[in-house]
């Protein structure tokens, strides 16, 4: 499994943005790679900063796809 910071690097050299590591944990979420709450986190059930959808999402995604974390992109 690739840590955060390898995922920001990718993520940087292919879409030229640093992803908050917030909307990793909720991309990752999404993908039911998370096993738990973060400590820090205020509300369990409320984000207050989620992963826009889109051109960040995807460049999210693209990276836990090259690490194998999720499958291939199904259409």
């Amino acid at each position: 499994m690739a840590t955060y910071k390898q995922i920001q690097e990718r993520v940087r050299a292919q879409n030229k943005f640093v992803p908050k590591t917030c909307w990793i944990a909720h991309v990752m979420s999404d993908h039911g790679l998370t096993t738990r709450t973060a400590a820090n986190r205020m509300d369990d059930e409320i984000r207050t900063n989620p992963c826009p959808p889109g051109r960040e999402r995807a460049a999210i995604e693209s990276p836990l796809r090259h690490f194998g974390m999720i499958g291939p992109k199904s259409n």
